[in-house]
């Protein structure tokens, strides 16, 4: 285990293969997320992705479905792009995605994290924590959900 500044070790924070989280930053208040080691990047399905300047910062603009096969409630959500970059998803192809930074909640931690946005509707879960948001550290058991609701 990893050691502090204080000398105390860090115990691993386990965590199961789905969890509920939130992203506060974005009003969002629970989310299904499964935890995707992986994946690199963190990502979140969006819809009605827009981009405008606004005082030489570009703002990124979108919806986000919180809940699973339902077109209902939808959250409007805007922040500033941090980054364009060249994902490859898990079938292979490989596409140009807008990157933001928002805050994750999981359990009792509050982690900054880099999220790319998505058109993910197809797939089973709106949210994939990657490893790069999955610095504390964390234990992901693969038999467990929901350990931290």
């Amino acid at each position: 285990m990893k050691t502090g500044r204080t000398g105390k070790r860090r115990e691993p924070l386990v965590v199961g293969w789905r969890e509920w989280v939130g992203l506060p930053d974005l009003g969002i208040e629970r989310i299904k997320a499964k935890m995707d080691t992986g994946a690199r990047t963190s990502a979140l399905h969006v819809e009605g992705l827009q981009f405008k300047e606004v005082s030489g910062l570009t703002i990124v603009s979108f919806r986000v479905l919180p809940i699973q096969r339902r077109k209902q409630p939808q959250i409007s959500c805007e922040a500033r792009l941090l980054d364009r970059r060249t994902i490859k998803s898990s079938s292979g192809h490989a596409a140009l995605r807008p990157i933001i930074r928002t805050s994750l909640k999981l359990g009792p931690e509050i982690l900054e994290i880099e999220l790319s946005l998505v058109s993910r509707d197809q797939m089973g879960f709106r949210l994939l924590i990657g490893r790069q948001a999955m610095h504390r550290p964390f234990l992901v058991d693969p038999t467990r959900s929901y350990q931290l609701a």
